[in-house]
């Protein structure tokens, strides 16, 4: 909105507005900016007013019984906190992004869609203490939906014509020259950390393969970090450096001289990711603030099934479901832990591979600080999104 406003001045008026506020990379910064801004200022409002509304957090021990006990003294605190973490991405999004780009529509749609779907989960748990929110098939199923929508977007031959991509190859030995853009290049192409060029490319009835992948990314992301979701700034630390991660992917993909130069996938507009992958950014450092033990407020369902879900969504628009399985490992392997936990349950006789699952708590049983567990996870997502970004050298 305020990008339109700005553009519309300098192009019918006499007004000069400074160009700086229409590089991406300026937009990448104020978006964070306002986030941060937003989450920090609003933040002490916010969390009185779902003290107020006796938003508090159920402890679920079915699974884990000793996690009452270890968790008991954040049985009060709000949660639902999500909210305002997707207003201040929203409100960055209408003030920086071009309104006019798919981009920015599949990330506000995404916002919107898995921020109702948890919000409503949220609610159900809050209004009913027992409960166990909405029914898991239901959820489930509406973001597979989502999923399965964004894929036959992206594959399906016409529906994604204002996108335009490509990638460089080299000219013919006969030839002298700089290598060549061909715009041939489609969202059937699939690219995997340190290995140049694509990995493999779909096509005809393999685009199906494509598109289950796409459902699998979306969805696995958003559960994952669902399940990350469990410790004081655990989920929202880790998010913060997945984010980054990509952004940095996004701003360089959206140029068409750094991505010749590291021979990487070109997209045109994908800078708009990059600004509400920032925007993230600003928005899970300011929730930090009231989120890091001990925590005055958590982010729930409202907030981990749509960041997870919008992590799966950037990394599918920019090709790097890969990359994402590699700088988000954190969330790969909580959920596995979850997985494998309830397999050997179900068919070793009810044993367990782990204390309680998913992974962090696992650790807080051995003893572990709840502090410590989340620093050395945060320090393994760390470790984790610097070979992210070593990958774009090193291929």
């Amino acid at each position: 909105m305020l990008l339109l406003f700005l553009q519309f001045l300098s192009a019918h008026t006499t007004i000069k507005v400074p160009t700086v506020f229409f590089y991406s990379s300026t937009r990448m910064i104020l978006a964070a900016i306002t986030t941060l801004l937003f989450t920090i200022l609003i933040g002490p409002r916010f969390i009185n007013k779902l003290y107020r509304l006796k938003t508090g957090q159920s402890i679920r021990v079915e699974d884990c019984p000793m996690l009452a006990e270890l968790h008991q003294k954040k049985k009060e605190t709000p949660t639902m906190g999500g909210i305002l973490i997707l207003v201040s991405m929203v409100f960055a999004l209408l003030l920086w992004m071009d309104l006019h780009s798919s981009f920015t529509l599949i990330l506000f749609i995404a916002t919107v869609w898995l921020g109702t779907l948890g919000g409503i989960d949220d609610y159900l748990k809050m209004k009913h203490k027992n409960s166990k929110g909405l029914r898991a098939r239901k959820k489930f199923g509406l973001q597979l939906l989502f999923a399965a929508l964004l894929g036959l977007y992206l594959l399906w031959p016409g529906f994604s014509e204002g996108i335009h991509l490509g990638h460089w190859f080299a000219p013919p030995a006969s030839k002298a020259g700089h290598q060549v853009l061909s715009t041939q290049a489609t969202y059937s192409e699939y690219f995997f950390p340190f290995k140049k060029g694509a990995l493999f490319t779909f096509a005809g009835w393999g685009l199906i393969l494509g598109f289950f992948l796409t459902v699998v990314v979306v969805t696995g992301a958003s559960n994952a970090v669902n399940l990350t979701d469990g410790l004081d700034g655990l989920a929202s630390g880790t998010i913060l450096l997945v984010a980054l991660v990509l952004a940095v992917f996004a701003f360089l993909c959206n140029h068409i001289e750094m991505a010749r130069y590291l021979n990487i996938l070109y997209i045109e507009g994908s800078a708009e990711i990059a600004v509400y992958l920032c925007a993230i950014v600003g928005a899970c450092l300011g929730f930090l603030w009231y989120n890091g033990y001990p925590a005055q407020v958590f982010m729930g369902d409202t907030g981990s099934l749509a960041l997870g879900g919008i992590l799966g969504t950037a990394a599918v628009l920019l090709r790097r479901e890969f990359l994402l399985a590699l700088v988000g490992g954190i969330f790969v392997i909580e959920a596995l832990s979850v997985i494998l936990q309830v397999l050997s349950y179900r068919y070793r006789n009810k044993k367990r591979i782990f204390r309680c699952a998913p992974l962090h708590h696992h650790f807080e049983f051995k003893g572990w600080p709840e502090p410590k567990v989340v620093l050395r996870f945060w320090i393994i997502g760390l470790i984790l999104a610097l070979f992210g970004l070593a990958s774009l050298k090193f291929q």
